[in-house]
């Protein structure tokens, strides 16, 4: 079936959503969000790293797409599309510097 209007989706810039300092050297864009997920973007300076264990109440995803992070002993850099489950926690942190763009899933 075709629609003829696009009340069901929402297109944006990513970069022209206003960023939010989270600490410093880490800011975050919030992206639209829906009942079942929400999008967000974080760019890490150098030498960034986020300032607690990052605990997921529901599952979180996020791909890698500029730099390096090195996440629970791993390097990872762009192309690499990290999942992990509820109940899971990591703490990332770049030595170059990064950008990722997440979607957590919303538990009911």
């Amino acid at each position: 079936m075709t629609r003829d209007s696009f009340d069901d989706v929402q297109i944006l810039n990513v970069d022209d959503v206003e960023p939010v300092e989270v600490v410093p050297g880490i800011v975050r864009r919030r992206l639209p969000a829906t009942a079942w997920a929400r999008g967000w973007m974080y760019d890490f300076a150098p030498g960034a790293e986020w300032p607690e264990d990052d605990v997921h109440e529901g599952e979180e995803r996020y791909y890698v797409l500029s730099g390096e992070f090195l996440d629970r002993g791993r390097r990872l850099g762009p192309g690499s599309y990290v999942v992990f489950a509820p109940g899971s926690r990591h703490r990332p942190r770049t030595e170059t510097g990064a950008r990722m763009l997440g979607i957590s899933i919303l538990t009911p």
